[in-house]
C-alpha cells in the first residue's frame, strides 16, 4: 500500500501541528505506524492522498451514519453557504433543528446549540451545579465527556473515591469536585452520595460508553442512576455525544427507556459539520443565560452551516422508519461474522456491540467496566488494526474507541470486512507476531 503523500504531508504537520494532528487518537500512536491522509469520502469509503481506498468504521468518530457526502446533506449545505455562512444572529434553521431535537429526544424540552461536545458536557455541568448551588460532580472511570477540566480526571485508589488530575494544566482544586465511580457499579455511586450528602450536583454518564470502547450499562444500572438522582436531588446528565441519535431516534435514552434531566448531544446532530447541543426539563434550561443567571455564550454556536447539515440528516433519520432495523442487522451480520471466526480458533477476543456500534476488544472476558478494559492485550490489537488497514479496512485507532456502521455499509462491505478481520486476526495470534 502506497502512503509516499501521506508520509510527507505528515513530516510537515509535524513541524507545524502539535504532533502533527489535531486530536491526539488521529496520530497512530496507539496502534503504530503513520496516519494516512484523507482526501475524499463518499458513502461508506475513504480515499487518501495517495489513492488507497478504504471501508470506512469511524465515520469521523459517530457522525456519519447516512455515509459520508450523502446528497441531501450536501445539497443542504451548499445551498445555505451560498445564503451566508455564518451571520452572528439568529436565523430561521436554529429554531427548526430545536423543534427537530425537542420532538425526537424524549426528555428535551428546550435546547441550546454549542459548537463542540466538549462545550456541551461543560456547559450542562456548569448549569447543573448552578441550578442546585451545589459544586461536586460524579463521573465513571473510562468515560470521556471532552476536555473541560472537571472531566480530565483519573480515579485514585478505591472503587470510589475523589478525581486526580490527568492532564498538566488541571489543577487539584478542580479535581477535588470531581468523584469517581466504576461505570456499572451502582453501590459506589450510592456510597458516594453517603460520603458527600448535599454536595454532589450531578452524575454525568455515557449511557452506552464509546470512549474506552463499546461498553453496556448492566440491567438496572441506568435506572439505578435515574433512582438516585431523584432522590439525593442532583441532576442527572446523560452524555449522548456519541450515542444521540445513533443507537435510535431519541437516542440511549429511548432504547433503554430512562429519562436524564439534561442531555448533551453532538457528532450526528451536525451532520459532520461542528454542531453540539445540551438540553433538557425546561425548569433548568430556563435557567441559561439570558432567560436566567447561567451564563453560557458562543460566537459560533448555531452556525447556519452545521445547522444545515444537522437538519439534513435529522430530517432523513425521522422520516425513515426502517433506518435504525437496518442498522441493527447491519451490526448484527458484522458481530455473527467476526464472532464465528473467534469461536471457530478459540481467539481470546470479545465483540461488544451495541447497535451500529461495536469494538473487538482483545480480551477473553466481557467488559463491564474500566478495569476489565484495561485488561485488552493493546499490542495485538495493534497487530489486527494493521491488518485491517493493509486489506482496505479503516477501524478506529485505538482499542479504547467505537467503531460505527453506517446506513451506506452494504452487505458486500460487511463480507469483507469479516474477511479482511479473519486474515488479519490469523496474523495477530501467529506464534511470534507480537
Amino acid at each position: 500500500m502506497k502512503n509516499e503523500a501521506s508520509k510527507s504531508l505528515f513530516e510537515t504537520a509535524r513541524r507545524l501541528i502539535p504532533g502533527g494532528v489535531n486530536s491526539p487518537v488521529r496520530a497512530f500512536k496507539a496502534v503504530g505506524g503513520e496516519p494516512h491522509f484523507m482526501a475524499s469520502a463518499s458513502g461508506c469509503r475513504m480515499r487518501d492522498e495517495d489513492g488507497n481506498e478504504f471501508i470506512d468504521y469511524v465515520g469521523s468518530w459517530g457522525p456519519m451514519i447516512l455515509g459520508h457526502a450523502h446528497p441531501a446533506v450536501v445539497e443542504a449545505v451548499t445551498k445555505q453557504a451560498a445564503r451566508g455562512s455564518s451571520f452572528g444572529a439568529p436565523t430561521r434553521g436554529e429554531v427548526e433543528i430545536a423543534e427537530v431535537v425537542t420532538r425526537l429526544v424524549p426528555s428535551v424540552e428546550m435546547v441550546r446549540m454549542v459548537s463542540s461536545g466538549t462545550e456541551a458536557t461543560l456547559s450542562a455541568v456548569r448549569l447543573a451545579r448552578g441550578a442546585t448551588g451545589r459544586s461536586r460532580i460524579v463521573k465513571f472511570e473510562g468515560c470521556y465527556h471532552g476536555h473541560g477540566d472537571s472531566f480530565l480526571i483519573k480515579a485514585g485508589s478505591g472503587a470510589a473515591t475523589f478525581g486526580h488530575p490527568d492532564s498538566p494544566g488541571v489543577t487539584e482544586g478542580t479535581a477535588r469536585d470531581t468523584l469517581i465511580a466504576p461505570f456499572n457499579d451502582l453501590e459506589a455511586v450510592r456510597r458516594l452520595f453517603w460520603q458527600y450528602a448535599g454536595a454532589i450536583a450531578a452524575v454525568i454518564v455515557e449511557p452506552v460508553v464509546g470512549n474506552m470502547g463499546v461498553v453496556k450499562p448492566l440491567p438496572g444500572f441506568l435506572e439505578g442512576l435515574r433512582a438516585v438522582c431523584a432522590e439525593e436531588g442532583a441532576i442527572l446528565i446523560f452524555d449522548e455525544v456519541m450515542t444521540g441519535f445513533r443507537l435510535a431516534r431519541g437516542g440511549a435514552q429511548e432504547r433503554f427507556g430512562v429519562r436524564p434531566d439534561l442531555t448533551t448531544m453532538g457528532k450526528i446532530l451536525g451532520g459532520g459539520l461542528p454542531a453540539a447541543a445540551y438540553g433538557g426539563r425546561r425548569d433548568l434550561m430556563e435557567k441559561i443565560s439570558p432567560a436566567g443567571p447561567v451564563y453560557q455564550a458562543g460566537t459560533l454556536s448555531g452556525n447556519p452551516l452545521a445547522v444545515a447539515a444537522g437538519l439534513a440528516t435529522l430530517r432523513i433519520i425521522e422520516s425513515d422508519p426502517a433506518l435504525y432495523q437496518r442498522l441493527e442487522a447491519k451490526g448484527a451480520a458484522l458481530e455473527a461474522g467476526i464472532g464465528a471466526e473467534l469461536a471457530k480458533h478459540g481467539y481470546p477476543c470479545v465483540l461488544a456491540r451495541c447497535g451500529s456500534m461495536w469494538t473487538l476488544f482483545f480480551t477473553k472476558d466481557e467488559v463491564n467496566d474500566w478495569t476489565g478494559a484495561a485488561k485488552a492485550d493493546t499490542a495485538r490489537f495493534g497487530q489486527w488494526f494493521r491488518g485491517m488497514l493493509g486489506r482496505g479496512v479503516y477501524a478506529a485507532p485505538s482499542q479504547f474507541e467505537a467503531n460505527f456502521i453506517s446506513d451506506a455499509h452494504a452487505d458486500a462491505d460487511l463480507e469483507a470486512t469479516v474477511k479482511a478481520s479473519a486474515e488479519a486476526l490469523a496474523e495477530a495470534f501467529a506464534p511470534g507476531s507480537v
